[in-house]
């Protein structure tokens, strides 16, 4: 067992987690039983910690505030380690016996540590005798107490029918469409042809791979059935929300304005095998140039990248979605990123996705998959996602598992690793000096909006400890603003980050349509100016004299570009002093003329270290010619 102040130090830097929680205890109640019922189910934990008379200082007193001991009075110490040794005796379907002790501290404070050891597969699950299965049951997941789904009986009751293999009422072999079995058997053959399904007829082929069962003497069809072979009239009469919605969103964030926020949506209907080629198909048909598919055979051996990311998302979602819940399958495609959201949280905790092996809520859909090769290995397919991403220099998935709503969220993010433009806009914050984790999880939330700690933690492939840390520091930079609180805890852009980002978009991502003025304001000469120039932009007349001959209406790019030269390099001009001059709007030229120039090394920062300093500005480095004397 670890003693009390590692298990303190342990908080601090990770916050509560998978195997430790602290609790003020006054009283043992219902939300500590809960905890011990979930340490005690979870499997592959190996149990947890609980820590009793630890509490986080209070956030309005203290600036960062961490865990401390504030303490159990002496006289409580035995009543509160009877109580939890009896209900923990009492109060499950079997008896639990924790490991309990006292420790002090060196300012004669009482604690006590609990240790909860993870139950043998032959006990579990343990549950609540006053509420039963499965709502009195708990596991841990991350930071928190989940009731259990009957979704997460099946790890515990491996023994028991799932889902997809349960018969459907009212569906008869006339639902099952013949285009999809003979899919099955090309793509089949195609992966061995010498497989013996193959030499089966319909009927026993189905019967393989628990598309229909006997039932009373009958055939009759199966979850399994109807999702991989059935036709698209009998999927919307028996299962109408077995569908896919692609849904293209205009902007890089989800609008709630039902009349603005879709593009385009298409709702895709038929057999799981029919549904893998249509999706990806019209994703492909729909991405950047450079994301191209090169081949029209969807099996794993011939997708190319980054396709193949696409397609082990896809069927990841098809094949361990929820068909209990009555919603669709989502694929919103932004500009920048693609989200497939699917019914049903993931049966392995986020910290073990990518591990090797799978927990199968549909084994028998999964089964076939699997030997169709739609599907990657078991327990694979997300390790081979992260390393294709890897491999092109491009951000990572993440994924994103909620109990709350029941969904499960993977993220693609069409973006490249710290890039030209990204490593540009970093150059704001060289003098922070930020590693790359920080750098990589302030371009997330420069596409995304926001980032938890598991998400930072799948993007740069750092533990609990090191994400932590990153975001902290962001955070007091003063980049990050910290929302929600202990297992709610996520982060979003400063105002000052937003500023940033802003600016960066105005500058390269401003359209010639979007000019703050119109052309009749920024085309005037000098001399209509409705003000003087500021002191800071008085210039000589032999500049004042160059600036005129560019005319009122002037389209010489090449002219323009040797006045420019000229101004800078008879001081350092800012932006906004060269479009007062020039008699332009500012984001045009920044946009035209500033970045160009600096792409070609004519021009050089004053604050090459904070690009959007305030007072940046502009100097030449290399002139047209000399100036005039």
């Amino acid at each position: 067992m670890e003693n009390l102040k590692e298990l303190v130090e342990r908080l601090n830097l990770s916050d509560e987690c998978t195997d430790l929680e602290a609790k003020r205890a006054s009283e043992i109640g219902k939300s500590l039983l809960e905890t011990v019922c979930a340490f005690s189910n979870e499997p592959g934990l190996g149990g947890g910690y609980l820590l009793l008379g630890v509490e986080k200082e209070d956030e309005v007193t203290s600036l960062f505030p961490g865990y401390i001991v504030s303490g159990i009075p002496q006289a409580k110490l035995d009543q509160i380690q009877t109580d939890l040794a009896n209900q923990c005796a009492e109060n499950f379907n079997i008896p639990v016996r924790p490991q309990i002790t006292v420790e002090k501290t060196a300012e004669d404070k009482y604690a006590i540590v609990v240790f909860v050891p993870e139950l043998s597969v032959e006990q579990k699950p343990l549950f609540l005798k006053n509420k039963g299965l499965p709502q009195g049951a708990y596991r841990r997941i991350g930071a928190a107490d989940h009731k259990c789904t009957e979704d997460d009986l099946v790890i515990f009751y491996q023994g028991n029918e799932t889902l997809d293999k349960s018969i459907i009422k009212d569906a008869d072999l006339d639902d099952l469409s013949e285009e999809s079995i003979s899919l099955y058997r090309r793509f089949r053959g195609n992966v061995n042809p010498s497989a013996e399904e193959l030499t089966y007829d319909d009927t026993d082929l189905l019967k393989a791979l628990n598309a229909i069962r006997k039932n009373n003497g009958t055939y009759q069809v199966t979850y399994t059935g109807l999702l991989c072979f059935g036709s698209r009239m009998a999927l919307r009469r028996l299962l109408p929300m077995v569908r896919v919605d692609y849904i293209r969103v205009i902007t890089n964030k989800w609008i709630e304005d039902a009349d603005k926020r879709f593009e385009s949506t298409l709702d895709m209907r038929g057999s799981l095998l029919e549904l893998v080629q249509r999706i990806i198909s019209t994703i492909s048909d729909d991405l950047p140039k450079g994301f191209v598919l090169n081949d029209s055979n969807i099996q794993a051996k011939n997708i190319g990248l980054p396709m193949r990311v696409l397609r082990e998302a896809v069927v990841n979602a098809l094949i361990h979605r929820s068909y209990r819940e009555n919603s669709p399958i989502q694929i919103i495609r932004y500009p920048n990123r693609i989200e497939i959201i699917n019914p049903g949280f993931s049966l392995k905790t986020e910290d073990q996705l990518g591990e090797p092996g799978s927990v199968n809520r549909n084994p028998f859909i999964s089964a076939i998959f699997h030997e169709t090769n739609l599907a990657e290995t078991k327990g694979s397919g997300i390790r081979t996602m992260r390393n294709l991403m890897e491999k092109v220099a491009m951000m990572p998935p993440t994924f994103e598992s909620s109990r709350a709503s029941n969904t499960f969220t993977v993220r693609l993010l069409l973006h490249h690793l710290l890039n030209e433009d990204d490593i540009h806009w970093l150059n704001t914050f060289t003098d922070l000096e930020l590693n790359d984790n920080q750098k990589r999880i302030l371009i997330f939330v420069r596409e995304v909006n926001a980032i938890d700690n598991s998400t930072a933690r799948q993007i740069n492939g750092s533990d609990l400890v090191i994400a932590n840390s990153d975001l902290r520091k962001l955070r007091e930079l003063d980049l990050l603003v910290q929302k929600g609180k202990s297992k709610f805890t996520y982060y979003t852009a400063s105002e000052l980050l937003k500023s940033y980002i802003s600016n960066e978009e105005e500058i390269f991502s401003t359209p010639p349509t979007e000019l703050s003025a119109p052309p009749s304001e920024l085309s005037a000469p000098p001399s209509e100016l409705s003000a003087p120039p500021p002191a800071e932009i008085a210039i000589p007349d032999y500049l004042i004299q160059l600036v005129e001959t560019l005319g009122k209406r002037t389209n010489d790019k090449e002219k323009t570009i040797h006045v420019i030269l000229e101004l800078c390099a008879y001081k350092p001009m800012k932006s906004k002093a060269i479009a007062q001059i020039l008699s332009k709007s500012e984001k045009y030229i920044l946009r035209e003329f500033l970045k160009p120039l600096l792409d070609d090394k004519k021009l050089n920062y004053t604050i090459p270290d904070m690009v959007n300093h305030p007072n940046q500005a502009y100097i030449t480095i290399v002139k047209t010619d000399e100036k005039a004397e």
